[in-house]
Parts: structure tokens; sequence; C-alpha cells
């Protein structure tokens, strides 16, 4: 590029604050342009945990495929043409996906939470022990 394009001449327009500022918000942002996640920035989300993620997974495709199955089997029971049972019933299943994920997301949250107290109580208790333990080893008798 040569110095008399118009692009190199809007860049070197441009105060430096404002190329530094554009930097920064690239660098924080990832080479993606998306923003960290919660696992990503040290805080504990479903999608890093192992089981979590497996579970949500599974309940979005059962939960699909058995709002598809249902839909389809009731709109073919009423004697409602092929292709309104088919359009129904992938209307129905992306409904019961969502609705599946909700609840899985929902109830694993409280589950992740739960076992984050459960470590935090063990790690207290150990510390606990450990600090009794280094007590009784003070103590000449």
């Amino acid at each position: 590029m040569s110095k008399d394009t118009p692009a190199s001449q809007a860049e070197s327009d441009e105060p430096a604050a404002t190329k530094t500022e554009k930097k920064a918000k690239k660098a924080k942002k990832g080479k993606d342009g998306k923003g960290k996640s919660g696992a990503a920035s040290g805080g504990v989300s479903i999608a890093s945990h192992p089981r979590a993620r497996a579970a949500v997974r599974r309940a979005k495709g059962w939960g699909g495929l058995a709002g598809f199955g249902i839909a389809a089997y009731v709109s073919f029971s009423a004697g409602i043409p092929i292709p309104m049972v088919v359009l129904r019933a992938v209307a129905v299943g992306i409904a019961a996906y969502m609705v599946a994920w909700a609840c899985a997301v929902t109830v694993w949250k409280y589950l992740v939470l739960a076992e984050m107290r459960v470590m935090t109580e063990q790690h207290e208790a150990a510390r606990a022990a450990a600090a009794a333990d280094a007590d009784d080893k003070s103590i000449p008798m």
C-alpha cells in the first residue's frame, strides 16, 4: 500500500489513543472476536463441567426426539395429512429441544453449585484437620 491511498491517510489521521484502544479491545476479546466464557475467566460454568455438558446434550437430544415422536403420533392419529404431520412434528420437536435444554441447564446449575459447596466444605475440613495436627505437634508433652 502506498502512502497516497485513502486507507493509509485515514489510519494516520486517527489519534494514537484510539488505535491503542482498538488493540486493547481486540486483545481482550480474543482471536475470534467473542468474549471469554465464565470458565476461561476463572469462573465456573456448566459448559466447562464434563458431566453437565454431556447430560445437557443428551437431554436436548432426547427432548427433541420425544417431542417430534409424540407430535407425529398424535397428528397422524388425528388423520392430518402427512406434510402437515411432518411440519407439526418438526415444530414441536424444536420447541421440546429448547424446553429440554432450559430444564437441563437449570438442574445442572444447582448440581454444579452443590458440588462446589461440598468441595469447599471438604477443603475447609481438611484445612482445619491440618491446623489441628500442627497444633498438636507444637505442644510438647
